[in-house]
Order: C-alpha cells, then structure tokens, then sequence
C-alpha cells in the first residue's frame, strides 16, 4: 500500500468512527447516508477547505 492509500484509509476509517454529537456539530434534519462524520465537517473542524479535504480521500458512492 502506497503512503496516499494509507492516508485516505486512515481518514476514511477515523471519520467513520467519530459521530456528529461527539464532534460537537449541529445535526440536520434527514438520513445521514454516511456513518461518522461527512468530509464537509471534518474540513469545517479542521479549519481546512472542502476541496483540500475531500483530495485526501478518494471519491465514494455516497459523497
């Protein structure tokens, strides 16, 4: 596994185990198609822009 692989599957895994609640983000009404957090919020709490965010991790079925 190269070190870009290793990097977005850590991401991916992290971001599947934190929930909204324990981040500390709002919660909106509708089915969060996703377990954990969205890269939107990880970005918002990170302080770092979507677009930086979502280069890390490659593109799923469900973003």
């Amino acid at each position: 596994m190269d070190s870009r692989s290793e990097i977005s599957s850590f991401l991916t895994t992290r971001r599947a185990k934190l929930t909204p609640e324990q981040a500390g983000v709002p919660l909106y009404s509708g089915t969060r198609r996703v377990p954990g957090l969205r890269r939107e919020e990880v970005a918002h709490l990170a302080g770092v822009s979507v677009d930086y965010s979502r280069s890390q991790e490659p593109p799923s079925e469900a973003d």
